[in-house]
């Protein structure tokens, strides 16, 4: 079902969540899944989230990527969870997860929860209720998790390379978000995420030295912007640390990403590709106006999201990194 932007786009999208979640209740997901069985469940999640993030103000950035890594891969069935073993490389090491941060607060979570609810609440469920935290949490929109996921048993690093790259155009983002059932407005809203966060140089570093044998940047860049970006990134770089915010307000979730694009500042390959394709720029263009609209369309893209892949046979972890 495709959202059309018009003067009556927000109670189309409350009829869509209508559906969506009349459609996921269907799936066995419910907003009030935990309801009688563990009612504190949302309230120790978020007490997690938010005391990680007092003392780390990168957490929320993490966990809503780690969301979006697990549910790419196997569906959103906690196995970016799962700790390699001596037989089987997990996800969590595959090379684009390496990066993936503060699955303690995942873990401090699990642990409180089964001490209050044993045998209850999966990590699947954990890591989704958390994803919506750390958005309301820097100032983005609140939605009903709807909850029943189950962990998965099987993670496989090799897996990992169907993620999509920060260098895909926008045909390999589309084809890559259709996979799971995604259209192109989810691909953009979703892509908001990357209000929050940091990247490493060698995730945009070929846009800036060498691009092609005709620019030596990437032409759809900044020039300003490009050679901060190169000042930040030179070549060769010895600091593996060094990077750039993926947002000039990085610690809040808001549409400044899409303004930036807008302007050529986009840090990623695949964040600018999104204003020079026109399946997409309309809805950047879009979204860079209205905020309440980019808050409506991520929080519906973020449920269908959570519903990629939910399987209903798995089991409830006792830890999150290894399976019972």
């Amino acid at each position: 079902m495709a959202v059309v932007f018009a003067p009556k786009a927000q109670s189309f999208t409350q009829t869509f969540l209508l559906f969506l979640m009349v459609s996921l209740s269907r799936a066995g997901l419910d907003a009030h899944y935990y309801g009688q069985t563990c009612p504190q469940a949302e309230k120790i999640i978020l007490g997690a989230v938010y005391n990680a993030s007092m003392h780390d103000p990168k957490v929320p950035a993490r966990i809503l990527r780690m969301f979006f890594h697990d549910c790419f891969i196997r569906g959103c069935d906690a196995s970016v969870l799962l700790d390699s073993t001596s037989g089987n490389q997990a996800e969590k090491d595959g090379p684009p997860n390496i990066s993936l941060r503060s699955f303690y607060v995942i873990d401090d979570a699990k642990t409180k929860l089964e001490m209050a609810c044993p045998h209850t609440v999966s990590c699947a469920d954990i890591v989704a209720i958390a994803a919506r935290d750390a958005v309301t949490m820097t100032g983005g929109p609140y939605w009903n998790v709807l909850k029943g996921r189950k962990d998965g048993r099987v993670s496989k690093a090799a897996e990992t390379i169907n993620l999509p790259a920060p260098t895909f155009n926008v045909t390999q983002l589309i084809q890559s978000f259709a996979r799971r059932g995604l259209g192109v407005n989810d691909m953009v809203a979703l892509s908001g995420a990357h209000s929050l966060g940091f990247s490493h140089c060698s995730s945009f570093q070929a846009r800036l030295h060498n691009f092609s044998s005709v620019h030596g940047t990437d032409p759809s860049m900044n020039d300003e912007f490009a050679e901060n970006l190169r000042k930040k990134c030179p070549k060769p770089n010895k600091d593996r640390n060094a990077g750039e915010f993926l947002d000039s307000t990085s610690s809040t979730l808001d549409n400044e990403y899409y303004k930036r694009i807008m302007a050529g500042k986009g840090v990623l390959g695949s964040d600018q590709a999104l204003v020079g394709d026109y399946r997409s720029r309309w809805i950047v263009e879009a979204f860079a106006k209205d905020q309440s609209l980019f808050f409506r369309e991520f929080a519906a893209s973020m449920m269908k999201l959570g519903n990629v892949g939910v399987i209903e046979n798995g089991e409830v972890r006792l830890k999150c990194g290894v399976v019972n």
